[in-house]
């Protein structure tokens, strides 16, 4: 049931121009990327050190 209910909140933020995919982290070369603030990590980053942001 829950995930009916997630599906229908991603469809309407979806509708209004959000993004509903999970993020995760880019890549650059052979280091991880932080999505939300661009710092640079190595591959082992379960967390980003500037901003906090954790997958």
């Amino acid at each position: 049931m829950a995930t009916a209910n997630q599906d229908i909140f991603d469809e309407f933020l979806s509708e209004r121009g959000h993004e509903t995919e999970s993020a995760g982290w880019e890549r650059d070369y052979n280091k991880k990327r932080c999505p939300e603030c661009m710092g640079l990590h190595g591959l082992d980053a379960v967390a980003c050190t500037v901003c906090g942001w954790e997958p």
